[in-house]
């Protein structure tokens, strides 16, 4: 998040996301102020798509929501690109990040 705001691409700030039914996103990504994307990190692949991803990119508004795999090879594919939640390998989503 520092480096994007350091190097004038906006402001960013990263959240914890719960609501009072215990419903959780380990990380809220925001640009300018606005919620720009939602990451839930798990082990494996083999974890299915968590429901909370799906609720709370509705609530937000974000844009994009990713379940990261720990554990899944890199894939040569945009994973910005894609709108609704989706899991995607840790090492893909890491290299598309700077």
């Amino acid at each position: 998040m520092h480096w994007w705001t350091e190097t004038g691409q906006g402001s960013f700030g990263l959240h914890f996301v719960r609501d009072k039914q215990k419903r959780e996103v380990d990380f809220l990504v925001t640009r300018d102020q606005q919620p720009w994307f939602l990451v839930e990190a798990k082990a494996s692949e083999k974890a299915g798509l968590s429901d909370s991803l799906a609720y709370f990119q509705r609530q937000t508004g974000a844009a994009h929501a990713f379940q990261v795999a720990m554990d899944g090879e890199f894939v040569a594919q945009d994973c910005f690109a894609q709108r609704s939640p989706i899991i995607v390998p840790a090492r893909t989503l890491l290299a598309q990040l700077v």
